[in-house]
């Protein structure tokens, strides 16, 4: 009886192993679905439907973007959890994919559920502020908000945002507080600021620089290691205020756990090369954003130190979303 069990499963796993090179080998014969968890339009989506036009293009078989909005990116990461491990289904994910666990119940485990195709690209925040705010660098904030402890309010696109968060890690490391002020969107955002009825503004450097170079608003810093490339002026929070201080945003590819490591690596090598053309690459730098071009492996430990990060800030700072 344990006998014939343990050859029937002998014989599956040969079975198994013997098959899934073939089935990459063939794939993608069919449509695959690449899910985007925001709204058309947005930097995710463009980059999103950048890939998979040139996937499309590549491979001979559609490649068809779905939005999905939705629980702040839960909504989509869920749905793909759930799908079949075939490589038919991949998501777009970003920094809110570390971040969600630690601020709210999810239901999946974006270790276990999940498997990292390509971590794709790198890309600051911004801090603004009204011109009547007598700061012109992080320096010039930090001391400014030790003296009026509180006072200074900062607005983003939503609490448990990247950007949001980006801004409590900053009070942490400099000592300050601050208030913050949520939206459910940023254009309302940039109204207030510029009418001042808010002080300071977490975004994207895209969304501020045509406001920047109008005058109605000012820029303080970007929040990455380096300085952006659609901003080089603008000097980083590390360089004048807080040494060592770095919250990019980030954007990557996962896929359902269990798809076969060769399609992994087949989407892995396809989107890696796709990246790298001149004209993705010059689409990229319009939005601020660089190629970082991480494997899976490299994708995954840095999903697990960016969860690590995050969980400690979202505890620290006592950050809440509604």
């Amino acid at each position: 009886m344990i006998t014939g069990f343990w050859r029937a499963c002998f014989y599956f796993l040969a079975v198994t192993l013997a098959i899934a090179p073939a089935f990459a080998q063939t794939y993608p014969a069919r449509t695959i679905r690449l899910i985007v968890p925001f709204t058309a339009g947005g930097a995710s989506d463009i980059q999103g439907r950048l890939i998979a036009q040139k996937l499309s293009e590549r491979w001979g078989q559609q490649v068809i973007v779905e939005n999905r909005p939705g629980g702040t990116t839960v909504l989509a990461t869920d749905m793909t959890a759930r799908a079949a491990a075939d490589g038919y289904t991949i998501l777009f994910v970003t920094t809110a994919f570390a971040i969600n666990p630690s601020l709210r119940k999810v239901p999946y485990d974006i270790f276990s559920d999940f498997s990292p195709v390509i971590y794709l690209s790198s890309s600051p925040n911004m801090l603004v502020a009204h011109p009547s705010v007598p700061a012109n660098n992080a320096a010039d904030l930090i001391k400014l908000a030790k003296a009026r402890p509180g006072e200074l309010n900062y607005a983003s696109a939503g609490a448990g945002t990247a950007a949001h968060v980006s801004v409590e890690l900053m009070q942490i490391m400099g000592g300050i507080k601050l208030t913050h002020i949520p939206y459910k969107g940023i254009s309302q955002a940039f109204l207030d600021l510029m009418s001042g009825q808010v002080s300071l503004l977490i975004t994207s450097p895209v969304a501020a620089l045509p406001f920047v170079r109008q005058g109605k608003i000012k820029s303080i810093a970007v929040t990455s290691a380096k300085r952006s490339s659609a901003a080089p002026e603008v000097p980083t929070v590390a360089e004048k205020g807080i040494p060592g201080y770095e919250a990019s945003g980030w954007q990557g590819l996962v896929a359902p756990a269990g798809v076969p490591r060769d399609i992994v690596m087949k989407l892995y090598n396809e989107i890696h090369g796709i990246m790298q053309l001149p004209d993705v690459k010059e689409r990229l730098a319009s939005d601020g954003s660089e190629y970082v071009g991480g494997t899976p492996d490299s994708f995954a430990a840095h999903i697990k130190a960016e969860h690590a990060k995050w969980a400690k800030v979202v505890k620290a700072s006592g950050a809440k979303v509604d």
